[in-house]
């Protein structure tokens, strides 16, 4: 695109940080920090990819500097998920019941308010930290020390457990119209911590629960306030109620859905439309392919990776796109509690996504990992 891109991280060996042409070492939960920095840059646009949080210097910095960015307040509804399924309440978005809890005497209270299964989690985390099943008041209290410690500021919610299929919504909103990509169906490891382990596109549910569900999304973005850019919507499909949302974040979906399944199955790519929303310039959202996508992660026993065998040979077998682990050979593996529990992925592309996911279990299946 011919763009000159400046990066920040807290981090000074971040990956990403080679491809850009400046780095600032700054926190990008910072917001004062992610100004000061853009005072000095003086961009012309900014976002980020796939996390929540950054959401919040993206949006000061944008209306600051009047650049193209949703409003500082959208920022913060669509990052504390309380203020999220209240604005979903308010706005009659199907959801959940819930309650705000900021200490273990509030907690106590609601002994007598909350009726199990329910879930408990963070109001300002992602990516499966903190979230559990309970089904009982003396796991709640048990399980409470688990999500509070994984909240930046020491909120948790407890709320309906919904039981039934769970998507994401892939969406673009471009000004003010809310373009539903993609609907993505998903694997969970379930109960307790229904960290992701898999997601594949198109949706292969009933089309009348596919139109319920982009029904569902587009109110939710509204809700919100999400005028511009993309969207990350997710919910479950009950069997008695119809799809109820879970959350949404106001940026693109992570787990390689934006970045490998959308373009794979659509040929629509999300990031560049991103970068043309902050840019101010105009996007094409019209999908150029109709084929399958899908993404598996691995599972594996506790214990210290000793070898990974047959990557070479799964790379060959016909739409595999790309293997890939986190953890190296010499790390532990261990029970997956949050996505960054995961070892690696097989992401592929088929004709349809039923076939996109037989290819990833092929080459699975084809890769060998010894654990001791």
């Amino acid at each position: 695109m011919g763009l000159y891109v400046a990066v920040l991280d807290f981090n000074p060996n971040a990956v990403g940080i080679p491809y850009a042409d400046e780095y600032f070492n700054a926190s990008t939960m910072d917001e004062n920090a992610v100004l000061n920095v853009a005072k000095e840059f003086q961009p012309d646009g900014i976002m980020t990819l796939a996390t929540d949080m950054p959401m919040r210097g993206v949006a000061k910095v944008s209306n600051t500097l009047g650049l193209h960015s949703i409003s500082y307040e959208t920022a913060v509804k669509a990052t504390d998920k309380y203020d999220m399924i209240k604005a979903f309440e308010e706005h009659n978005v199907p959801a959940p019941w819930f309650y705000l809890v900021k200490n273990i005497e509030e907690l106590s209270q609601l002994k007598d308010k909350i009726t199990y299964p329910c879930i408990m989690k963070p109001t300002d985390n992602a990516g499966s930290h903190g979230v559990v099943k309970i089904n009982s008041f003396e796991e709640l209290i048990e399980k409470y020390e688990y999500s509070h410690s994984c909240s930046r500021r020491g909120n948790v919610i407890v709320e309906e457990y919904l039981d039934g299929e769970e998507v994401s919504v892939e969406v673009m909103v471009v000004d003010g119209k809310v373009n539903i990509l993609q609907i993505t169906d998903k694997l969970t490891t379930g109960a307790p911590y229904f960290v992701e382990m898999g997601h594949s596109q198109p949706s292969r549910l009933d089309l009348n629960i596919q139109n319920q569900i982009k029904d569902v999304a587009e109110r939710a973005c509204k809700a919100i306030g999400i005028n511009k850019g993309p969207a990350h919507v997710e919910m479950k499909v009950t069997s008695q109620y119809g799809p109820k949302m879970i959350e949404l974040g106001a940026r693109m979906g992570g787990d390689n859905i934006t970045t490998h399944l959308v373009p794979l199955s659509t040929g629509i790519d999300m990031v560049e439309c991103t970068i043309k929303i902050a840019l101010g310039e105009t996007v094409d959202v019209i999908p150029t392919l109709n084929c399958g996508s899908a993404i598996r992660y691995f599972e594996a026993p506790f214990g210290e990776i000793k070898s990974i065998e047959g990557v070479e040979e799964a790379l060959k077998i016909e739409g595999v796109k790309q293997i890939s682990f986190t953890k190296n050979i010499g790390e532990k593996s261990t029970p997956i509690h949050c996505s960054n529990d995961r070892i690696g992925f097989v992401i592929a592309q088929a004709e349809s996504a039923k076939e996109s996911i037989t290819i990833c279990e092929e080459a699975m299946k084809t890769i060998k990992i010894e654990i001791e």
